[in-house]
């Protein structure tokens, strides 16, 4: 029987969504006040989801405590409190936007998970804004 286990955690985090070949202008038309080029924060919320058969020696699917230290070491660690744009290597040349920050963050934790685990990382940029992501 599979069961999906999910752990919250937060980070604060500073970005500016725009393009580099655009003018001002048009980054402010489609971007709008997101496109600041003093850059806006947020204090992201993030809840990771996985799924799995629950060992029968352990009673778990995952070891809580691992989750919670993969997260610690591959999203709060890289992540909170940083400028997305400019400290974070994979928004180099990809717009951090929310859809952007789940994929990485999954594509960041789904390496360090069993095989036969499914994963699902859901993101509040803001209380009502948020999106989810599964592979």
């Amino acid at each position: 029987m599979k069961v999906t286990v999910s752990r919250k955690a937060h980070f604060n985090a500073a970005h500016r969504l725009f393009r580099k070949e655009w003018s001002d202008k048009k980054n402010n038309s489609v971007f709008g006040k997101c496109s600041n080029p003093h850059y806006h924060g947020h204090n992201y919320e993030l809840i990771v989801h996985v799924t799995g058969l629950v060992d029968p020696k352990t009673g778990y699917v995952i070891d809580m405590k691992i989750l919670k230290e993969l997260i610690k070491s591959e999203v709060e660690d890289k992540m909170d409190h940083k400028n997305l744009n400019e400290e974070v290597p994979e928004f180099v040349e990809m717009i951090p936007t929310a859809e952007n920050i789940a994929i990485v963050i999954y594509n960041k934790l789904k390496p360090h998970l069993n095989s036969k685990h499914s994963l699902e990382v859901t993101l509040y940029e803001t209380p009502r804004n948020f999106v989810s992501y599964s592979g």
